[in-house]
């Protein structure tokens, strides 16, 4: 298959608080030097890697460095990072909403973007008149627009204010609009930074199906950019992860998206009790070992059913309160709970030294890879008295089926562990 988008070296340099190098003098001879003489840009050699946590010591910053990979026809590609790894710059290079320092783009068909709330609609016309504005820019005539209007507007669900001028329309109704119209003009390369998150969840839902359909049943091509791992995991065939605007990983999503969660965990944490948050300075924790080791990741087998859970500190004063935990997928998502206490009425009682003990008895099936544990001392409904969020990672190898081979289940939704 053909690639449908070819990035080719792209970079885009930026100087801080300034359009210009400064001064006359130097923006002609900047001008002199690359239109005239052909050499490079000499601004170019100072710009600095685009750390936003850092003062540097350059003006000059490169928000994209050396940008290299393709896209094909009909592939899904989910570009991931940071805040300020270049994500939306690079999405805007492809829309030509701004020219690149270095490097080419080729695109293969019409580019439809939602780079952000609002995007090519002119605030004093009506949305019926922006979609018409819309469509001439994609180059469409006025026939084939109106063949698609009804169901813009369907989809959009803002038929009630499609004769108001958009600068009326609140942000969530101004991207249904933009989305819907981005959508449904036969782009064939659709472009959706992160706005979806401004819409509500019914929406997002069918924003999504909608950029399904698209890829799978007509062929088209998407770039979506998303802080949500789940829906770039649900949505995206690959991905491309970028750090500092440059490309970091490139290739099948599922990998992409956890090298970046790796990267976003503390990988300097060797110890659980090292990922204590926080406490209320009457509680302190001298050891936590799951499954007899106190180490930040440890394995879990396919064979396994139960979980060590051995704890040991001190308290100051009497305290009267309950320990949980908490299961998560890479996502985030809570996949399980865990009380010590057999009921809620019963609450432990620690004073001074304590050592609490228990097995936690494993559901029959887990989910296979990362599994994060978050540790919690807490009065119910009072206070929080401990505070350990992803305290442990379990390697959890899955279940396995008859045939010898490593399952996954997608969703396995909340439940309570109970003790073994």
């Amino acid at each position: 298959m053909s690639a449908a988008i070819e990035f080719d070296n792209i970079s885009k340099l930026y100087r801080l608080g300034l359009v210009s190098t400064g001064t006359l003098a130097h923006d002609l001879k900047r001008w002199w030097t690359v239109n005239v003489l052909r050499q490079e840009d000499p601004y170019l050699r100072i710009g600095e890697t685009n750390d936003r946590s850092t003062k540097g010591e350059s003006d000059y910053v490169w928000a994209l460095k050396d940008i290299d990979f393709k896209v094909e026809q009909g592939d899904v590609v989910g570009i991931i990072g940071k805040n300020g790894a270049g994500k939306s710059t690079l999405l805007k290079i492809l829309s030509k909403v701004t020219a690149p320092t270095t490097g080419t783009i080729k695109a293969k068909g019409r580019i439809g973007s939602l780079l952000e709330v609002g995007t090519g609609f002119h605030p004093e016309m009506t949305g019926r008149e922006n979609i018409y504005l819309n469509g001439a820019i994609l180059g469409m005539t006025k026939h084939e627009i109106a063949k698609k209007l009804d169901e813009i507007v369907d989809f959009s669900g803002c038929e009630r204010y499609i004769d108001t001028p958009v600068k009326r329309y609140s942000s969530g109704m101004m991207v249904r609009l933009g989305f819907a119209v981005a959508a449904h003009l036969d782009p064939e390369i659709l472009v959706v930074d992160e706005v979806l998150a401004v819409g509500d969840a019914e929406f997002q839902k069918k924003a999504i199906g909608k950029m399904q359909d698209v890829s799978k049943g007509e062929g088209r091509t998407v770039l979506f950019v998303s802080h949500n791992m789940a829906s770039i995991r649900n949505l995206c065939q690959h991905g491309v992860l970028l750090e500092k605007g440059m490309v970091k990983t490139v290739g099948e999503v599922n990998e992409v998206v956890n090298s970046y969660l790796k990267d976003e965990e503390d990988i300097t944490c060797s110890n659980i009790l090292e990922k204590v948050q926080w406490h209320d300075g009457r509680l302190h924790l001298t050891s936590v070992k799951i499954n007899g080791l106190s180490a930040y990741e440890s394995s879990l087998l396919p064979a396994q059913r139960v979980l060590g859970l051995e704890i040991d500190g001190y308290a100051d004063e009497p305290l009267r309160c309950e320990v949980s935990l908490v299961f998560r997928d890479e996502d985030e998502t809570a996949l399980a709970s865990f009380s010590y206490c057999n009921t809620k009425d019963t609450l432990l009682t620690l004073d001074g030294d304590f050592h609490l003990e228990s097995k936690i008895a494993l559901p029959e099936k887990m989910n296979c890879g990362r599994i994060a544990v978050d540790l919690y001392f807490h009065q119910p409904e009072v206070a929080h008295l401990l505070k350990a969020p992803k305290c442990c990672v379990l390697n959890c190898e899955g279940f396995r089926t008859p045939f010898g081979q490593v399952a996954t289940i997608k969703q396995c939704g909340f439940m309570e562990l109970g003790i073994a």
